[in-house]
C-alpha cells in the first residue's frame, strides 16, 4: 500500500517563494493535496478544477479553515453561490485564521454601513478583506486618521477596497501625502471651505494617489507651470486628472505634449486649451495616442472635430469603431455631426443613442402645416 508522506518545506525552499508574502510564515506546504480542504470546497460548490489550474498551491496548505471562513461569510449574510464565487476566485481565504478574520470584519464594519454592503465588497475585492493579521494595527490607525479628516465613510471604504496597500502601511506615510495634497490645493488658490469635498473627490477618483512619493506631485506641478498653465488651471487639472500623480512624470509629459502638438498642428496655447478639455492627454503614451488618432481619422473624422471633443481620445479604437457602426446603422454620420454622441461610458452612449433613435422615429410637429382630415 502506498502512503503519501506530507513533507514540510522550510522558508528557504524555492517552492515557498511562490506563496503570497502574508502567508509564507503561517502555512506548511505539503506534497499532497489537503483532502479536507478539497472536500470542503467541493461541498461549497467551488470549482475545484479551476482552483487547481489557477491557484493549486492553496490545496496543498495546512492548516486550512475552509468551513470556518464559509461560516463567517454566511453569518454576514452571504448566500451559498456568493461564498462559492469568493472562494473560487480567491481560495487563499481558507488559509486565514478565523479569529483574525473576525477582527478584520470588525475593522471593516467600523466604516461600512452594513454587512450586506461588506459582503458585496468582499465579493468584488476578496484580496482586500482576506489579508495578513500583521496589518491590523496599521489598518486601525489609518481608519482613525481618515475619520479624523471627516472623510465620508463610503470614501474610506472605497480606499480600503481598491487600494488596500495604503491601509496596510504605517499611517505616517499617508499623513505626509495628504498634507502634500492639501498644501498644493492651498497654494493653487483652493478655498479652505471646499477642501474636504475636494480631497474626497480626489481620493475617490484615484485611490492609488496615496501610494506615490509626494515629490512626484511637486515635480508635475512645477513642470506644467513652466508650460504656461495658470494656478487656476493647475488646480483644475489636479482635481480632475486620475493619473496626475500615479502615471505622470515630467519626461513622459514632455514627450506626450510634443507628440500631441505636432499631430494636431496647434500652438502651445491652443494645446493647453485642448488639455483642459481632456486632461488624460497628459499621461497617455505616444503609442496609444497614435493608434487612437489614426482610428478616428481613418473613420473620416476631421482633426477639428477631435480638438472640439478631445475626450473621444479616452475611448479605445475598438469602442469608437463599434459605436460609429451602430450610429451609421441608424443614419447618423459622425463625419458631419458632433462627436459628442460617441463620448462617455457605455451607459452615456446608450442614452445618447436612444435619444437619436427617438428623434428619428418621432418627427417634429409643425404647427403651421395643414392638418389632414377625412372628407
Amino acid at each position: 500500500m502506498l502512503r503519501l508522506i506530507a513533507t514540510s518545506l522550510c522558508l528557504r525552499c524555492p517552492h515557498v517563494s511562490t506563496l503570497p508574502l502574508n502567508l509564507r510564515t503561517c502555512v506548511t506546504l505539503s506534497s499532497a493535496e489537503n483532502q479536507q480542504t478539497v472536500e470542503a470546497l467541493y461541498d461549497l460548490s467551488v470549482d475545484i478544477q479551476k482552483v487547481r489550474k489557477l491557484k493549486g498551491w492553496v490545496l496543498h496548505q495546512s492548516p486550512a479553515y475552509t468551513k470556518e471562513v464559509a461560516e463567517l461569510l454566511r453569518n454576514m449574510g452571504a448566500s451559498g453561490p456568493i461564498i462559492a464565487r469568493i472562494l473560487g476566485v480567491h481560495p487563499e481565504a481558507v488559509l486565514c485564521n478565523p479569529k483574525h478574520m473576525q477582527t478584520q470584519r470588525e475593522l471593516w464594519m467600523s466604516v461600512c454601513p452594513n454587512q450586506k454592503d461588506l459582503v458585496a465588497i468582499i465579493e468584488k475585492f476578496p484580496a482586500s478583506f482576506f489579508t495578513s493579521s500583521s496589518h491590523h494595527d496599521n489598518q486601525r490607525n489609518n481608519i482613525a486618521y481618515f475619520q479624523s479628516l471627516n472623510l465620508n465613510k463610503r470614501i474610506i471604504t472605497k480606499l480600503m477596497a481598491s487600494a488596500p496597500q495604503s491601509f496596510s502601511r504605517p499611517v505616517e506615510q499617508n499623513q505626509v501625502m495628504v498634507c502634500t495634497l492639501q498644501q498644493a490645493y492651498r497654494e493653487l488658490g483652493g478655498e479652505e471651505a471646499n477642501m474636504k469635498i475636494w480631497l474626497q473627490k480626489l481620493l475617490s477618483q484615484n485611490p492609488f494617489v496615496l501610494l506615490k512619493p509626494p515629490e512626484v506631485l511637486r515635480q508635475n506641478l512645477l513642470f506644467l507651470r513652466d508650460k504656461g498653465f495658470s494656478t487656476a488651471e493647475l488646480l483644475r487639472l489636479l482635481s480632475s486628472l486620475r493619473g496626475f500623480v500615479t502615471e505622470l512624470n515630467p519626461d513622459s509629459m514632455r514627450s506626450t505634449l510634443a507628440y500631441s502638438q505636432d499631430t494636431i498642428g496647434c500652438s502651445e496655447a491652443e494645446l493647453r486649451g485642448i488639455i483642459l478639455k481632456c486632461p488624460a492627454l497628459l499621461y497617455y503614451p505616444e503609442s496609444i495616442l497614435a493608434e487612437r488618432f489614426k482610428g478616428l481619422l481613418d473613420a473620416g473624422v476631421s482633426m477639428s472635430q477631435i480638438t472640439e471633443i478631445p475626450t473621444v481620445l479616452e475611448l479605445t479604437t475598438q469602442i469608437v469603431n463599434y459605436r460609429i457602426q451602430r450610429l451609421k446603422a441608424r443614419g447618423y454620420d459622425v463625419r458631419t455631426g458632433s462627436l459628442q454622441v460617441l463620448n462617455g461610458t457605455k451607459k452615456d452612449f446608450e442614452m445618447s443613442f436612444g435619444k437619436l433613435q427617438l428623434r428619428r422615429e418621432r418627427p417634429l410637429f409643425n404647427p403651421v402645416a395643414p392638418l389632414k382630415v377625412d372628407d
